[in-house]
């Protein structure tokens, strides 16, 4: 089974996929995405968000990474693929499928759902523009709120080119209620689909996992919000591993926290630590009293201390 670590904005870091790919047997990983507007961007801005691209494009323990683009304007989005394709990305995926309302008033991500012309416009440019060994990749949900556009989207990406979709297998409207989710539109894209197709949404455990390549016939999955619930669901997902012990995620913890105090996010260490801990009480109930424990600190200090008295007993 070909898995993919999927992005998730202002979470899936380059630190989190560091930590991530390195207990996990992902095959891919595909960045936050670069917001392309009307220029041409510096390459700090690709480096930054992509410090992998320094490193062969792979993580440290050797996992390919895509450099994901956002972005309305064809011309514009084709020479920042060039660009991100210049300083070593493992491809190129574009996003169309992002819901967040500032995104999508801005015209990018979801939005373009309702215009499958512009859509295949993007594609297009981006698949001329690199060189034709490079993949060219595309992500989307079903629609803006009818599932039934999701063929007409598909079909336009598939006609200019792309090598590969990935399905969210909701609309934007239908955001991430799991009663949304309809593998059975993935499956219909699949069946006439001449290009791989990756199926992506309420993935969390094996059986899911099993169920979506079932239904869909897809040939690959994607999973994203799931891998914060539970740090080891891609090996669960792939090889039925079991779920991974709350002592060691804790020790994963004061793994990370040692990556973001010593990395470029220190400052933010306290609100991330949150936000995971967040999705972690998902799955362990244990996260859920750890959340309360350090909610009220806005100083790394004091939480890492919180964890490392964890770890200890």
């Amino acid at each position: 089974m070909r898995l993919v670590l999927g992005p998730m904005e202002g979470v899936l870091d380059h630190l989190m996929r560091e930590l991530l790919t390195d207990i996990n047997d992902y095959d891919l990983c595909v960045t936050e995405f670069v917001r392309v507007v009307d220029r041409l961007l510096p390459e700090h801005v690709f480096t930054r968000l992509c410090p992998e691209l320094k490193h062969g494009s792979k993580t440290l323990s050797g996992t390919p990474v895509r450099l994901q683009l956002l972005g309305q304007e064809p011309n514009w989005m084709a020479e920042n693929a060039v660009r991100a394709v210049e300083l070593g990305s493992q491809g190129i995926d574009l996003n169309f499928g992002c819901p967040a309302k500032m995104v999508n008033k801005s015209k990018g991500g979801a939005a373009l759902l309702q215009h499958p012309e512009l859509i295949h416009n993007i594609v297009s440019a981006c698949r001329k523009a690199v060189p034709q060994d490079i993949i060219v990749s595309a992500k989307i949900r079903l629609g803006w709120d009818d599932p039934h556009d999701c063929f007409e989207i598909a079909d336009a990406i598939e006609q200019a080119g792309a090598n590969e979709i990935t399905v969210h297998g909701r609309t934007k409207m239908g955001g991430y209620k799991a009663s949304e989710i309809k593998w059975e539109f993935i499956e219909a894209i699949k069946q006439r689909s001449k290009i791989p197709v990756i199926a992506n949404g309420e993935i969390w455990n094996y059986q899911d996992g099993q169920n979506c390549l079932a239904q869909t016939q897809a040939d690959a999955l994607m999973v994203c919000r799931g891998a914060f619930n539970l740090p080891n669901l891609g090996n669960v997902v792939k090889y039925n591993d079991a779920v991974m012990p709350w002592k060691d995620v804790v020790a994963l913890m004061v793994k990370y926290s040692q990556y973001e105090i010593e990395g470029d996010k220190g400052l933010y260490y306290p609100n991330r630590i949150k936000q995971w801990l967040a999705y972690l009480r998902h799955e362990y109930s244990q996260a859920d009293q750890l959340f309360r424990d350090i909610r009220r600190h806005n100083k790394a200090a004091p939480i890492i201390q919180h964890i490392q008295a964890l770890d200890i007993a």
